[in-house]
């Protein structure tokens, strides 16, 4: 389980280094190899390579004919890219994708249980200072959740 917030820097060619807290599960449960893609957020997606097979396969399962479930389909499986972690920990991020999310130099990598969201740093102080005051409409599903 992926949990918590890391700061990052990306290198010249675009590359990451996982935190090293994480990668002897990485390496455990998909021997460092990942998908990443584009989120409905403006971050990428991070899953390990399993994660994302089983999510692929449930989402490419859902009915095409409907535009709305065939549009979100495009976004995430159209802009789907493996990536593999070096001998150093690191991974490659696209350059694609590092301009879909607007990824400069700093960035932030937050767990998300099986999965990481990774944001440039300016957009995630953004979207921090943005919900502060909380979820002005909670869905049904939370309304209940007691932490």
């Amino acid at each position: 389980m992926f949990r918590g917030p890391a700061k990052l820097a990306l290198d010249d060619k675009g590359r990451l280094a996982i935190p090293t807290r994480y990668r002897e599960a990485v390496m455990a449960r998909c021997e460092g190899r990942f998908v990443a893609t584009i989120d409905r957020d403006p971050c990428l997606l991070l899953y390990p390579l399993p994660d994302w097979e089983d999510v692929e396969r449930r989402l490419m399962r859902l009915p095409a004919n409907k535009p709305a479930v065939r549009a979100f389909q495009r976004r995430l499986v159209g802009h789907a890219v493996e990536a593999e972690m070096d001998s150093h920990g690191r991974i490659l991020i696209s350059k694609e994708l590092r301009e879909v999310a607007g990824l400069e130099r700093q960035a932030m990598l937050i767990g998300q249980g099986n999965k990481f969201e990774l944001w440039d740093e300016g957009r995630w102080n953004d979207w921090m200072d943005a919900s502060a005051g909380g979820i002005a409409e909670m869905p049904e599903e939370l309304e209940s959740f007691r932490m």
